[in-house]
């Protein structure tokens, strides 16, 4: 598009997104819900105590002793900015949090993020049902039409795990942060929501029931066929 002999971007919605909620997102594998301390920090200190490694690449942890945590998870509960949200087990365990965050309504850009798995949901079908139920939620719901995904540029993990619920690597900032006294360059990644149609048809295949084994083990990748 030009306006005269200049090139202009093209019109769109600019209608605000919203904020998020107190929802509960359930699916098959488990659900996510607004963070309350009350009923999941117990749950939650069981499951990341003693896990010192999960903390490595976050702004905060270990906690050395439940209080600690505790008082932590009233911190998380207070803000708006991040919105954390709890992953529950279907007998009632919670093994992570994840968060809403960077939240720019008028802009319709939100960002996914803090997410704590616990060793007990890494690698399961409820840690990749969690990305298909928030991404699901900010785009058909809120209205997000930039849904981001940032981590620390060394770690690998987190970056796999990027690309592989669809993210499109979109570049490192340099000295971007400085976390617990040491320098970060962040890598950052996004999905936007004209890709969300074919990242939604492709989580849906890898949840269907019938893309798992008798023993729990999954038939295709999630990138498979898109």
């Amino acid at each position: 598009m030009t306006a005269g002999d200049q090139p202009i971007g093209r019109l769109i919605d600019a209608q605000p997104a919203h904020g998020p909620q107190p929802v509960v997102l359930a699916g098959r594998h488990g659900t996510v819900e607004r963070l309350d301390p009350a009923r999941h920090g117990a749950s939650l200190w069981d499951a990341v105590r003693g896990h010192d490694r999960i903390w490595t690449y976050m702004a905060y942890g270990p906690f050395a002793d439940a209080p600690a945590f505790a008082q932590w998870l009233v911190s998380r509960e207070a803000a708006a900015d991040p919105y954390t949200y709890a992953i529950v087990t279907p007998s009632g365990e919670v093994h992570g949090l994840a968060a809403l965050m960077s939240i720019r309504p008028d802009m319709r850009v939100v960002e996914v993020g803090n997410i704590l798995l616990a060793p007990a949901l890494q690698r399961t079908a409820l840690a990749t049902e969690t990305q298909y139920l928030l991404a699901r939620y900010a785009f058909e719901t809120l209205g997000y039409r930039r849904y981001e995904w940032k981590c620390d540029s060394l770690n690998a993990a987190s970056r796999r795990a990027a690309l592989r619920f669809g993210f499109t690597f979109e570049g490192i900032f340099r000295d971007h942060m400085i976390i617990k006294g040491r320098s970060r360059d962040t890598a950052w990644f996004a999905m936007l929501e004209d890709a969300w149609p074919a990242r939604k048809a492709a989580f849906e295949r890898w949840l269907d029931p019938g893309n798992f084994r008798d023993d729990g083990t999954q038939k295709a990748a999630l990138n498979a066929g898109g």
